[in-house]
């Protein structure tokens, strides 16, 4: 049950009772009626815009056209008050009855109260982390990680059919210099002094195992070889070892994709579809040969006034025209890109979502265009920058991992503080924001830290049922016996405003879905525990507001199913998140 929708409903139905009519004598367009919270809980518990977009077309003010609406609401049975406000804004208060009627919807529902129909099972293709395979994952990839499995979690909770996709950047000169520093590792297994690595190669110690892997493989075979023997052989072991290491970190994360697809398949298995998608845009004028003026200041040592094929994405959005090949004749990157995402377009996807580092924040303009271009205008990308992630201990920042030999890696964060901690912290910022991460402040036990205050709001709901058990123990509490409490007893304006904040999940998770934001849920959660936990606190100044009334059986059902709706609603969205739920915590 999804109170606005209702609630729209209810307003267009009044707005059609109250006989407006648009003066051109065509429908009034009753789609922009929108309900809401209002900003004020004071003034009410729903606001509605009806008048504010109905009186021009109607040809009346907004106050006007809002009273004679608000006039038809007043007489709805589940509204105890209808008022105008403003210049025309009408704010509902809705019955108890009302309140109590959506707890016995939630606790029917259950694990799907929440759940949207909105993507009506359209395909939707999430790209994440996609980082190099040339070492472990660091804390930066973990942030797009996170972000990316719980926006799959959440569009499909909202009706979409989502597929997980991991980019393995298998091709070009960062994956030939991998198998060169994974060789170094190899001639070192078979005892040879390798001395310093070399700048500009990959100095960890996580390629010691690949080295011996290829002692395992090919013994000492490979040393005597020219390298344009050895290297495509060590280029597979290296990034296919990479590859493992890479899951098995975000296994640790709890993050599982469906497909991992190959850059070197797009060339290397079967048709050249790079070349391929050159020649669709060709077809389609996206593509010219021509000159690029030379960038603003200095020019690069790189830089080349020549003839080049050149993609128009100046016609799409982007600042200048973008270069396809290099002068070598090879691919650009670009050129790869539009033709792994004109790939995902022929299998399906209209929407394709990008979890990308911020680094890349100035290859989304044209990546737009490109997408734009190459679909003609039935694709459309939507690219989720992240932002950097600093790490602290109490305050100080935290140095780099030896392991990695440049950075902390993600393994070493989960494994210090664990998986839930790391995924919620995640995803307590929106992704274009800065982060400040804190081993400490992540792991202590307050209302400071947003994970531990959310869990702990559903083991303590758990522990009041456990108490429940103990001291009265012939008290019903079935999921059948709660949805048949008497929801009346529960007059409390605390609990009134805990079963609204229950209301307000559905629009949340539409919402959160619809703006591709799963941060939204964290930030709800923490406002319900922390709605949980106030009353709670009012419990113990307050006798006749504790959740167990041993003298009044009625009242505590009442409560506890109320509880039950709470604990129901906290494992929902921490599901999404990717958290546990925990029923204790020590």
């Amino acid at each position: 049950m999804n109170v606005f929708s209702d609630f729209q409903e209810r307003v267009r139905a009044a707005v059609t009772a109250a006989e407006v009519e648009s003066t051109d004598g065509r429908p009034l367009d009753l789609s922009r009626i929108v309900v809401e919270p209002p900003r004020d809980l004071d003034h009410g518990d729903l606001a509605t815009n009806a008048a504010m977009v109905l009186a021009r077309p109607a040809g009346m003010k907004p106050r006007e056209l809002a009273l004679r609406i608000a006039e038809g609401l007043a007489r709805d049975p589940q509204v105890e008050t209808a008022e105008v406000a403003g210049p025309g804004f009408i704010n509902l208060r809705l019955r108890p009855a009302y309140w109590h009627g959506l707890l016995g919807a939630i606790l029917a529902a259950a694990a799907h109260y929440g759940r949207s129909r909105i993507g009506d099972g359209e395909r939707v293709n999430i790209e994440y982390v996609s980082a190099n395979p040339t070492g472990p994952m660091h804390v930066g990839h973990c942030r797009g990680a996170v972000v990316g499995d719980a926006l799959a979690n959440l569009l499909d909770f909202a009706g979409y059919e989502v597929t997980r996709e991991y980019y393995i950047n298998d091709a070009g000169a960062q994956v030939d210099t991998l198998a060169r520093s994974a060789f170094l590792r190899y001639r070192e297994a078979l005892g040879e002094a390798i001395g310093e690595i070399p700048e500009g190669y990959y100095p960890g110690d996580y390629l010691k195992p690949v080295g011996e892997a290829l002692v395992d493989l090919h013994g000492d075979d490979l040393r005597h070889r020219p390298e344009s023997f050895w290297l495509p052989i060590v280029r597979d072991v290296a990034v296919a070892r990479m590859m493992r290491m890479i899951r098995d970190d975000l296994a640790r994360l709890n993050v599982h994709h469906d497909v991992f697809f190959s850059e070197r398949s797009l060339t290397a298995a079967g048709p050249d579809r790079i070349a391929a998608t050159i020649a669709h845009m060709r077809e389609l004028g996206l593509i010219y040969e021509g000159r690029l003026p030379p960038p603003k200041g200095r020019l690069p040592e790189d830089w080349e006034d020549r003839e080049q094929t050149l993609f128009r994405a100046t016609d799409f959005g982007d600042d200048i025209d973008r270069p396809l090949m290099k002068s070598d004749g090879s691919y650009t990157y670009f050129a790869s890109d539009i033709a792994y995402h004109h790939d995902k377009h022929l299998r399906g996807f209209r929407t394709m979502i990008d979890v990308w580092g911020a680094d890349h924040g100035g290859y989304v303009k044209r990546m737009t265009a490109a997408v734009k271009a190459v679909t003609g205008g039935a694709g459309e990308l939507d690219v989720k920058l992240c932002q950097l992630v600093k790490l602290f201990r109490g305050g100080a920042p935290v140095k780099m991992s030896k392991r990695s030999g440049e950075f902390v890696t993600l393994r070493d964060v989960v494994d210090e503080v664990g998986k839930d901690p790391v995924r919620f912290m995640m995803l307590y910022r929106k992704n274009d924001a800065p982060l400040d991460f804190d081993f400490q402040k992540v792991t202590e036990q307050s209302r400071d830290n947003p994970v531990f205050y959310v869990q702990y709001g559903h083991a303590r709901i758990a522990s009041v049922f456990r108490m429940a058990g103990e001291e009265m123990p012939d008290l019903a509490v079935s999921a059948d016996a709660l949805q048949s409490a008497p929801f009346d007893r529960l007059d409390d304006a605390g609990e009134i405003a805990m079963i609204r904040r229950l209301g307000e999940y559905p629009r949340l998770i539409e919402q959160a879905a619809s703006s591709h934001e799963p941060h939204r849920i964290a930030f709800y959660l923490y406002e319900l525990a922390s709605d949980l936990h106030q009353q709670w606190n009012r419990g113990k100044e307050l006798p006749q507001l504790r959740f167990i009334k041993h003298d009044d059986r009625d009242l505590t059902v009442a409560r506890l199913a109320l509880l039950r709706a709470v604990a129901l609603v906290l494992a929902s969205g921490l599901a999404i998140l990717g958290v546990d739920a925990p029923e204790e915590m020590r």
